[in-house]
């Protein structure tokens, strides 16, 4: 199976220019899960990739688009985990974005979001306004012009949620956490 190399939206273009950038390893890896997700969700639809083909896409994405990435392992950490608890992670955005049907969300909104619920709800480690963050940050970047919104409003909602369910994180107890603002 040929994986998707370009899409309409430019994304290929706009990830040949990553490297280029000065940010954060955490950034840039997210950005090249998120482009992993993506060619694993799109392709998908017509058969599901092999395990070998899977490692092969991520090493590919990351030899592409993040040459000297400090931390390439959380690439696939992310990708791995975003497939691992996907039906847990769907069900969450159809809960907090009931408006839009998964299948309905675009293509990377809906793998931008994935990556936001999994480290909201999955990563110990990563604070809540970080994984909000840093979801909006690839949403205006990468989506579409209403994306940083959309994801601001669903990840903004179910932080939210958790902390009305008292499913706060450890990391998050050390000091308080608002969500995201749209600026």
């Amino acid at each position: 199976m040929q994986m998707l190399r370009k899409n309409i939206c430019g994304i290929h273009t706009r990830f040949a220019s990553l490297a280029s950038y000065k940010m954060s390893s955490r950034h840039l890896g997210r950005a090249i899960a998120m482009q992993s997700l993506y060619e694993w969700d799109f392709n998908r639809k017509e058969r599901e990739p092999s395990e070998e083909e899977i490692k092969d896409m991520i090493s590919r994405n990351i030899r592409e688009f993040g040459p000297g990435l400090e931390d390439a392992s959380f690439v696939s950490e992310l990708f791995l985990g975003v497939r691992g608890n996907l039906e847990t992670i769907d069900g969450s955005i159809a809960k907090f974005a009931p408006e839009w049907p998964i299948d309905q969300i675009t293509t990377v909104d809906r793998n931008i979001l994935r990556i936001g619920v999994y480290e909201l709800k999955f990563c110990e480690n990563i604070p809540a306004k970080v994984a909000i963050n840093e979801a909006i940050e690839l949403a205006k970047t990468y989506g579409g012009e209403s994306s940083g919104k959309f994801v601001n409003g669903v990840l903004g909602a179910m932080f939210k949620d958790l902390l009305a369910q008292g499913e706060v994180k450890e990391v998050d107890k050390q000091s308080p956490q608002e969500p995201a603002k749209e600026s």
